[in-house]
């Protein structure tokens, strides 16, 4: 009880009111339960499929397909599968967001954007996992010598092309009308070390009115893309701050270094699972005569899930250490301590943050430190 009055203390000396920890709080708390849930709803699907009857039941009206066919039908018949099952969660969080004033979005643009969204989940996913099991076919001793080094390519790929491919489906984006605004945040980009060529605009308030900034893409195709929600809800101090922080990233390599982390993770995965799919067991469990079999497909779902399980902790930590890294070079930018306070207790009521998380769970998956906490190391670094 004490460590709790002690956070709920630091989270009132950093400006925030009852009020706003009530609030996040009726907010957040439900959602985290209903995540869990959602959790052990797809370890429980996945299991059924890999090693159960539904799999079967999936798998059993292909089998007369050639294998580069089942492949295909059924990588595809799995990525829906899950996303159905996920759909009333999706809707319990997009009324839950009406709810509490953070999206005015209709359920005809949450459909469209939810079947976007399948499509190109489908398209990736079904080219990964259908890639996979043809190399396994094509190459049964070597495929992971091809495999490992084509899913580190992948990841860097992405995080190359999104920016210009994949975010334009669910947005629009448009130039920064401001000028002079445009003019500064590039040249606080340059002070950065990190030049940026465009400095857009997302129309993000057709999902959400929560405010935010980044800086996407890698090399030509970096930019600076402001939420339109944040032009219409901060002044101009408070925006160069928040894209002051996301520079901070990319003036710090964190982005590259997540990307090689992510690459090379994606890699050791392909080993990993290499490795599982060497015990006759375990395919005899899965019903699966090789890696090249399409019934490996929901196990390797499965065995990517557990992973993600397995590394979250450190990544996340890691991500926490970045973001006050981050937050830093947001001050030495701007040398502006008083919007810095102002912009993260503006941000945390817009966004509804968790201003007082259970400290397992903070530690288990949060990617940022608190509001209070960013606050309360802003000052300490101003101090010193």
């Amino acid at each position: 009880m004490a460590a709790r009055t002690d956070s709920a203390t630091a989270v009132l000396n950093a400006g925030f009111t009852q009020l706003d920890l009530d609030r996040s709080r009726r907010y957040r708390r439900p959602i985290y339960l209903a995540d869990a849930v959602m959790l052990v709803l797809e370890l429980a699907v996945l299991v059924l499929m890999a090693f159960g009857p539904l799999g079967d039941a999936l798998f059993d009206p292909l089998e007369n397909l050639a294998w580069w066919a089942a492949a295909i039908a059924y990588s595809a018949l799995v990525i829906a599968f899950l996303a159905a099952v996920a759909v009333p969660a999706g809707l319990w969080r997009w009324q839950r967001e009406r709810q509490f004033g953070l999206s005015d979005q209709r359920l005809t643009g949450w459909l469209v954007d939810r079947t976007k969204g399948l499509t190109v989940e489908l398209v990736l996913g079904t080219a990964a996992l259908g890639g996979l099991v043809s190399l396994a076919h094509a190459l049964p001793r070597a495929w992971p010598l091809v495999a490992a080094p084509v899913a580190a390519g992948l990841v860097v790929l992405l995080s190359f092309v999104a920016p210009v491919v994949l975010e334009p489906i669910f947005n629009r984006f448009e130039p920064l009308a401001d000028e002079e605004l445009a003019g500064d945040l590039r040249e606080l980009a340059n002070r950065a070390g990190v030049p940026v060529q465009n400095v857009l605009v997302v129309d993000a308030s057709r999902q959400t009115l929560k405010q935010n900034a980044y800086v996407s893409g890698l090399g030509r195709t970096r930019r600076v893309v402001v939420f339109d929600t944040l032009l219409n809800g901060a002044d101009e101090r408070e925006v160069k701050l928040v894209v002051a922080h996301e520079l901070g990233h990319r003036r710090d390599g964190h982005v590259v270094r997540l990307t090689v982390g992510a690459a090379i993770a994606a890699a050791g995965a392909i080993i990993a699972l290499w490795g599982l799919l060497h015990l006759d067991a375990l395919l005899d469990a899965v019903g699966a005569s090789s890696a090249g079999d399409p019934r490996i497909l929901p196990f390797v779902l499965l065995a990517g899930l557990v992973l993600q399980l397995v590394l979250l902790p450190p990544t996340t930590a890691l991500s926490r250490r970045y973001e006050r890294a981050a937050d830093r070079a947001s001050l030495e930018l701007t040398g502006d301590l008083d919007t810095f306070e102002r912009t993260h207790v503006s941000l945390a009521r817009a966004n509804v943050s968790d201003l007082d998380p259970p400290r397992a769970l903070y530690l288990a998956t949060f990617t940022h430190p608190t509001p209070p906490e960013r606050i309360a190391a802003a000052r300490a670094w101003a101090r010193a």
